[in-house]
C-alpha cells in the first residue's frame, strides 16, 4: 500500500516539477483562490496538490509553509519576492518553482500581468500542517 502511495507522489511531483518590522499578517489579494485537486498521508507526511489562481495586479500576501513546495506555472507569469525584499525569481509560464519550508523562507507571489496567474504546486508537510502560515510584511513597499 505504501508502495503504491509513494508512486503515486512520484508521479504527480514529476508532472507537477515537469512542471521583521511590521506588526500584522498580509492576507492574499481579493480573488486569490486556491482549489485542492487530490491528497494522501503516507506517515508523518501530507501531500497535497493544489490549483491557485492569482488575478492581475494580486499577490498571495506574505507567508511561509512547514514544508517543501513544488509547483508549475501553467498561465502567466509570477514573480516571487523573498523578506529581503529582492526578486529571488519570475517564473513565466511553463516554468518550474520550488519554495524552501520553515519560518525563515517567508515569501510573497505576485501577479503583475494583466491576465491571471494559474500555479499547480504540491505541498509536501508534515502531517496536519495548513498549507501556509501568513507573516508579516518584512518591510518590503512594493506591494
Amino acid at each position: 500500500m505504501v508502495g503504491k502511495a509513494l508512486a503515486t507522489i512520484a508521479i504527480v511531483a514529476g508532472a507537477t516539477l515537469a512542471v521583521g518590522t511590521p506588526a500584522q499578517a498580509t492576507p492574499p489579494g481579493p480573488g486569490v483562490v486556491g482549489t485542492i485537486t487530490w491528497q494522501t498521508t503516507v506517515g508523518q507526511t501530507d501531500y497535497i496538490l493544489r490549483e491557485i489562481t492569482i488575478p492581475a495586479g494580486q499577490a498571495t500576501g506574505w507567508h511561509f509553509h512547514n514544508g517543501n513546495l513544488y509547483g508549475r506555472v501553467k498561465r502567466g507569469t509570477l514573480s516571487h519576492f523573498d523578506a529581503t525584499c529582492e526578486s529571488d525569481g519570475v517564473y513565466p509560464r511553463g516554468a518550474s518553482i520550488q519554495e524552501p519550508g520553515g519560518p525563515r523562507n517567508i515569501h510573497i507571489g505576485m501577479n503583475k500581468g494583466t491576465g491571471p496567474v494559474v500555479l499547480k504546486v504540491l505541498y509536501v508537510l508534515p502531517t496536519g500542517s495548513p498549507l501556509s502560515v501568513d507573516a508579516p510584511n518584512p518591510g518590503c513597499d512594493f506591494e
